[in-house]
């Protein structure tokens, strides 16, 4: 199983439907799981907590939201996905594209705080980590340096801060891929 999660940012730079063809066309054998990031409407949470001061489980709360939102929006772009909402879910159904709209119940029941430092691409490989996934590729419209280690891309902002903690000890391969070359 591969877990792919794609940035929210690919759909402002006009990248999304492109890299969802190249899933789509990717070999049906290997069952493949989309994490949506949550893109423009995150950034809208961000902007909100920072205007009306609410608490940060509350905004982890709306960011859940935000890729709930972006896995509708890859979901109407192509009808054949299916959209799951738990770890069980994904296992059950066979289906070869699945993309994932995290069950926030789930993941604070797993113990996921509530915090900025946490974002889709933490949740994505936690994900990975669950499903017992061979390889997390994460597609970013940023420019990713090959030479630079996963602590200096988080220092980057590449990837969250948390990450590295995610995926520290993981048997799964990990690949960051910039979106003009997925």
């Amino acid at each position: 199983m591969i877990v792919i999660k794609l940035g929210g940012s690919l759909a402002a730079s006009g990248a999304l439907l492109q890299c969802l063809d190249k899933i789509e066309n990717r070999n049906r054998n290997a069952r493949t799981v989309i994490v949506p990031g949550g893109g423009s409407f995150a950034e809208q949470v961000r902007l909100a907590q920072e205007r009306w001061q609410f608490d940060d489980k509350t905004a982890h709360q709306m960011a859940i939201l935000a890729m709930q939102q972006m896995a509708l929006l890859f979901k109407g772009l192509k009808n054949d996905f299916v959209i799951v909402h738990t770890v069980a879910d994904i296992q059950k159904y066979g289906h070869p594209i699945t993309i994932w709209s995290p069950d926030v119940d789930e993941l604070d029941n797993a113990g996921i705080s509530s915090s900025w430092n946490i974002t889709s691409d933490s949740l994505s490989a936690w994900l990975a980590q669950q499903l017992r996934a061979n390889e997390l590729i994460l597609v970013k419209s940023a420019t990713i340096d090959a030479s630079l280690s996963l602590p200096e891309l988080a220092e980057l902002n590449i990837v969250d801060s948390a990450f590295c903690a995610f995926t520290e000890h993981v048997p799964y391969k990990i690949t960051l891929i910039q979106a003009n070359t997925f």
